[in-house]
């Protein structure tokens, strides 16, 4: 657990440094909320990369995460400006897993 919040704050942080000084701002509120998306993904992602978890545990987490950020971000941002944050999320979680497909444990954990 200690790990995966290190991870999210991680991911989260270079996200909005990356975002912010290097590509184009629009606005910094929205970028924090994008940054943190891309930094839960990768928290989350490791998170749940363990034994006992099934699959459809991971995708029913995962599913309910990018649920809890749409409905955020169309509170705060709008329904708009909030979709990125799932794109991001997605990206990043289903990235994750198609690099530890690749290892013979099917983890990056170990």
């Amino acid at each position: 657990m200690k790990k995966s919040l290190i991870y999210t704050f991680a991911g989260t942080l270079l996200s909005f440094i990356i975002n912010h000084f290097l590509l184009e701002s629009v606005g910094l509120w929205l970028e924090l909320f994008y940054a943190f998306a891309f930094g839960a993904a990768w928290g989350l992602a490791y998170f749940l990369d363990r034994e006992d978890f099934s699959l459809s545990k991971k995708l029913g987490i995962s599913f309910g995460v990018m649920f809890i950020l749409v409905l955020l971000g169309s509170l705060i941002f709008g329904f708009e400006k909030a979709l990125p944050s799932v794109f991001k999320f997605s990206v990043v979680f289903v990235g994750y897993y198609l690099l530890a497909s690749f290892r013979s444990s099917k983890s990056l954990r170990s």
